[in-house]
């Protein structure tokens, strides 16, 4: 009886043995040739959808951060209504006061004949100071209309604003077009030949659209002590009222590198790898210490060079792979 239950454990033993030599047939039993570098068979490549591309030299302008918002603009439209209607009162004044001038030459011609009494001249001299100082009182509130706008909205805006034709707010009017106000950190500043930056209301910067510079916020924003600047971008995709994030380059010159495809980064015990083809059938992981994302990924200025494979497809099944070929044997 001893004999076959030996017997019988031993097959037992033997067969779960033989099951765990192969538990995974698609990669073929991978070999790990040492700590972040695996082996895998064309045909286990082929099979997993794996891919690669080569890539290419690529320059890249350091951005940095920043965050705004999406304005109305109906308190410059209140502004520019205001404007308008105290020119018209200002020209009408000048009109009135015009005729007074040539009414009180004509007073003070007839008064010098003796056809006319002084007090009809002095009648037209009061009418004269009138409609004078109606004049004044109308270029005063113009003036201050405009001073206000300057105040408010900066140069460029003030005078958008302020023209006869709203030619250059009509994109606005219109949805077309939004007005932004971007808050810089404290510690940065604006470039003097940036001209546009971009811009995303989800904050995802590979979503990321253009936006152009206006001029200078000529007040500090109650919530944050950076510079400030007016940007004006694409009304269809931000709309007055939206928060936006915006990235902007830093001074200074093009970094040279690599832009890699966000499917290419993997993420392991919280540090950033990709791997690398080194041969036909050999990868290698590498750490990625600073990367920084663009429109198209991410950029990296070291650590991966031009003209190296990059695996875009198939980077977390080599992770898990290569850690599972670093799993002792139960029978070692």
């Amino acid at each position: 009886m001893n004999v076959l239950l030996t017997v019988c454990f031993f097959i037992l033993s033997s067969s779960l043995s033989f099951a765990d030599d192969d538990d995974n047939p698609l990669i073929q039993s991978p070999s790990s040739a040492g700590l972040g570098t695996i082996s895998l068979s064309a045909a286990a490549q082929s099979a997993s959808g794996l891919k690669t591309i080569t890539l290419t030299p690529a320059s890249h302008h350091a951005e940095f951060t920043a965050y705004g918002k999406a304005l109305n603009i109906q308190a410059l439209m209140e502004l520019r209504h205001r404007y308008l209607l105290a020119l018209t009162e200002r020209s009408g004044a000048t009109a009135r006061f015009n005729q007074a001038e040539q009414n009180i030459k004509r007073q003070q011609d007839l008064y010098r004949d003796g056809a006319t009494s002084k007090h009809n001249l002095q009648v037209q001299q009061a009418q004269w100071q009138t409609d004078k100082a109606l004049v004044d009182a109308g270029s005063a509130q113009s003036q201050a209309i405009a001073n206000e706008a300057r105040f408010n909205w900066g140069k460029t805006l003030s005078e958008w604003a302020l023209a006869t034709a709203p030619d250059r707010l009509s994109a606005f009017l219109s949805g077309q077009q939004t007005l932004l106000h971007i808050t810089l950190p404290v510690n940065k500043q604006l470039a003097s030949d940036v001209q546009s930056i971009v811009v995303e209301a989800s904050g995802k910067r590979n979503a990321a659209h253009k936006a152009e510079l206006i001029s200078m916020v000529p007040q500090a924003d109650n919530s944050a002590q950076g510079e400030s600047y007016f940007f004006r971008t694409d009304g269809n995709r931000v709309k007055p009222g939206m928060r936006v994030a915006a990235w902007i380059p830093e001074q200074g010159i093009n970094q040279s590198g690599v832009v890699i495809p966000k499917s290419a980064l993997i993420w392991y015990m919280d540090q950033a790898f990709v791997y690398i083809k080194s041969a036909e059938e050999r990868f290698n992981r590498r750490s990625l210490d600073q990367f920084s994302a663009t429109a198209d990924g991410y950029f990296v200025g070291n650590g991966i060079n031009a003209g190296e494979r990059l695996v875009v497809t198939g980077g977390q099944m080599l992770l898990s792979e290569e850690l599972r070929g670093q799993i002792p044997n139960e029978d070692d």
